[in-house]
């Protein structure tokens, strides 16, 4: 009975964020590349949202569809990224209880979100190739619409009990997290509550979320393939590859780095921990600050958009 006194006495109302609980000086030196990184990720991506938004040949669907990924990208970065660098810099470490929950929640949907996108996306790549002509009639403004209602829908759902579960549990010694941010695993294990729930939930819709969508852009672009190699036209089969190029640099970038972030957590005991810290920061800023970069260099629409964008300032 003592034992259970000492967990019910002292409820946790907030908790210590301890980034690199054994390189704590990586802190310093951190902080310059990761501010850099920030600044970058947020002005490509509203250069990218201005020049959609201004310029009229760029309203349409698939620019829709990219818009809509920056928003995911942005909101992501806005609230992980930040109090990274409020940690680092002025070694304010202390999250309240609901903030932490809030920003456990926007992790896990708006990743799930960003998978959800690049699947539609995928599944407009296929249409324009493998049914161009059925494409103005399939891939319309109300599909977008209907498109980014469901991806918020499915993902936000899908991925509110995870805070839920969470929160319910308790919290009543240890209040150290040793992670910059508030992932359910590392937030979770601090409880004196059996957690084994928790984690199987987290576990199966996050793989159902994320796997559904890999098979999905997967079979979309083993379709695609399977019409440009049936393409006899010279120079035809290079030009249909081409408009799906970004879109495949981007799901490939965010497939690899999301992999080697769950390979080095499940391999947490043979590599330092910081590792997956860092890589779940750089996860939640490289991606964001690269996908406007990469559509605004390969996409010669976007690209004319962004010089008039930047002749008329």
């Amino acid at each position: 009975m003592a034992s259970h006194s000492n967990y019910t006495t002292a409820p946790v109302s907030e908790f210590l964020l301890i980034c690199f609980p054994n390189y704590q000086s990586w802190q310093h030196w951190l902080s310059l590349p990761l501010s850099l990184l920030l600044l970058l990720a947020m002005g490509a991506n509203a250069t990218l949202l201005i020049t959609i938004r201004l310029e009229a040949s760029l309203h349409e669907p698939m620019y829709y569809l990219l818009s809509l990924l920056s928003l995911l990208d942005m909101v992501l970065c806005l609230t992980v990224i930040p109090k990274v660098l409020v940690i680092f810099w002025f070694n304010l470490r202390s999250i309240s209880f609901s903030a932490c929950f809030f920003q456990m929640f926007i992790m896990n949907s708006f990743l799930a979100m960003e998978s959800c996108t690049f699947m539609v996306m995928a599944y407009d790549r296929y249409v324009a190739i493998c049914k161009p002509l059925h494409y103005p009639f399939i891939i319309t403004n109300q599909f977008v619409a209907r498109a980014t209602i469901f991806v918020v829908a499915r993902n936000s759902l899908a991925s509110l009990p995870v805070p839920i579960l969470s929160a319910r549990l308790r919290y009543c010694a240890e209040n150290i997290i040793k992670n910059c941010i508030c992932t359910n695993l590392s937030v979770s294990k601090l409880s004196c509550d059996n957690i084994a729930f928790n984690r199987l939930y987290q576990f199966v819709a996050g793989w159902t979320l994320l796997g559904s969508d890999l098979i999905l852009i997967i079979l979309s672009y083993s379709f695609i393939l399977k019409a440009v190699l049936r393409i006899k036209a010279e120079g035809a089969a290079t030009k249909a590859l081409s408009t799906c190029g970004s879109h495949f640099i981007l799901i490939l970038f965010f497939s690899t780095v999301l992999l080697v972030l769950v390979i080095t957590n499940l391999a947490r005991e043979r590599i330092p921990p910081d590792v997956p810290i860092l890589l779940n920061i750089l996860h939640h800023l490289i991606p964001p600050a690269l996908n406007p970069i990469v559509y605004g260099v390969r996409t010669k629409e976007i690209k004319q958009g962004i010089q008039k964008l930047l002749r008329r300032l």
